[in-house]
């Protein structure tokens, strides 16, 4: 992948396609490169499985002549093709449809330096490498008492770059940036003598290869994952407290960004959409977007309008703070742009977190469950049965029930529903919080929530 010289040429292409742009004819445009090359591997039942290589570049140009924009892309970079891609969008630029919200950011808010953030460790592809990696995981996982059967340890890496051009009547930008991609995951099915069966998995990822987990661990993990749920039965229904294991706790921090997603809001589509500085969560409650996170998952020096990016408080002390905007949204909303644009190469512009996560609490999870005498501890969640217009919550779960407050058994085939209006006041955080994801959440409590048998 790209070093810098590498990239500087990819700035170099994109400032020639905007050229071409204006030359004919267009007011403002923006282009965007995006160049990727990975490989993955998977171990399953004691060989290799699969063995995939992928590279890609991808070029979008975004023209604007008035109130009109069209956005095209292509993945040919000769100038010819650059000709045709530039002809296309600006014929099509002058057909669209007027849209009074869009252009280009104010030129006062472009980063002024593009931070380093330690994205990118020039990752080793090797394909050896990482079926061995694969096979480690897959080892582990079947070395563990109950494991029946594999559907796979897999290995991976890869290395991305971006590159950004602006040019308007009075605004000129440029950035470009790497990252590189490392994951390790494992997916066993464990079974009992009965016969019942139950699957489950683990994984690590991140952008340094020394701060992913060893596949042993996650291959380990995944098995006892698996076999602490074989037995699981269906329980009854009631008013319960309800306890969201971290890996599907993100799942309510990431309702919660869609409900204040500037599109949402702009469009009155959102159950939020008149709280801005109304408590929304528990007093202390804190969430936080940082896309200046060193090594985060989803960090970004700029966003896709070349906007400076900053740590954002989007709830504090269980206020809500912020919308996520990008320009055009927050022209609709009469506000200004949070640097929240994100950018692929096939549309234009829209809002979206970075590196998102709610806070640790105080209470371990110990304490957290202690007075519980019935309750749900979720682990996996089914479904997407959220109405954003109402908050109303309703998704297919598993995991364990609490009683007198331990794990008492495991459970499956269950429904857990409320709304998220309430669900959002009445959640209480532990103190686990781990940055797994790009969206990340400790364990938290819940209570009131319907459970029923499904």
């Amino acid at each position: 992948m790209p070093d810098t010289v590498t990239a500087e040429h990819h700035l170099t292409l994109l400032d020639d396609l905007l050229k071409r742009a204006k030359a004919l004819g267009a007011d403002a445009a923006d282009a965007v490169m995006v160049r990727s090359d990975s490989v993955g591997a998977s171990w399953r039942m004691g060989k290799p499985e699969d063995l995939e290589r992928s590279e890609s570049t991808d070029v979008g140009l975004r023209v604007m002549i008035g109130q009109r924009q069209a956005v095209v892309a292509t993945t040919d970079l000769n100038p010819a093709g650059f000709d045709e891609l530039a002809e296309r969008a600006v014929a099509m630029a002058r057909v669209s449809p007027v849209d009074k919200y869009c252009g280009l950011a104010d030129p006062s808010l472009y980063a002024a330096e593009v931070p380093t953030l330690d994205l990118d460790d020039h990752p080793d592809k090797d394909a050896e490498r990482l079926i061995e990696r694969a096979r480690t995981a897959e080892e582990a996982a079947l070395a563990v008492d109950g494991v029946k059967q594999s559907e796979g340890g897999g290995a991976s890496a890869g290395r991305s770059m971006v590159a950004l051009a602006i040019r308007g009547p009075e605004a000129r930008f440029e950035a470009s940036y790497s990252a590189s991609s490392h994951s390790v995951s494992c997916s066993v099915i464990a079974e009992d003598g009965q016969g019942h069966m139950e699957r489950d998995y683990d994984f690590s990822s991140a952008r340094h290869f020394e701060d992913v987990g060893s596949p042993s661990e996650v291959g380990r993990q995944a098995a006892l994952n698996a076999v602490r749920r074989v037995g699981s039965r269906k329980m009854g229904s009631g008013k319960l407290p309800v306890v969201f294991d971290p890996r599907v706790a993100n799942g309510l921090v990431g309702h919660f960004a869609q409900a204040i997603n500037g599109s949402a809001v702009a469009r009155g589509t959102s159950f939020l959409k008149n709280r801005m500085g109304e408590e929304i969560f528990k007093e202390g409650i804190r969430i936080v977007d940082d896309p200046l996170r060193r090594r985060g998952l989803r960090s970004r020096p700029v966003d896709g309008e070349g906007v400076a990016v900053r740590r954002m408080n989007l709830i504090d002390d269980g206020v809500l703070q912020s919308w996520i905007l990008d320009t055009s949204t927050a022209l609709q909303l009469g506000l200004e742009t949070t640097g929240h644009a994100g950018r692929g190469t096939g549309g234009p512009p829209s809002p979206g977190p970075s590196n998102l996560y709610l806070e640790a609490g105080s209470q371990t999870v110990e304490e957290l469950i202690a007075d519980i005498g019935e309750g749900f501890y979720v682990t996996e969640l089914i479904g997407f049965g959220i109405n954003y217009v109402t908050g109303d919550y309703s998704r297919g779960a598993a995991g364990f029930w609490i009683e007198n407050g331990k794990f008492a058994h495991p459970v499956s085939e269950m429904t857990v529903a409320g709304n998220l209006k309430d669900m959002f006041l009445s959640l209480t955080p532990a103190d686990d919080l781990a940055f797994r994801y790009g969206t990340n959440a400790p364990t938290v409590r819940i209570d009131g929530m319907t459970v029923a048998g499904a």
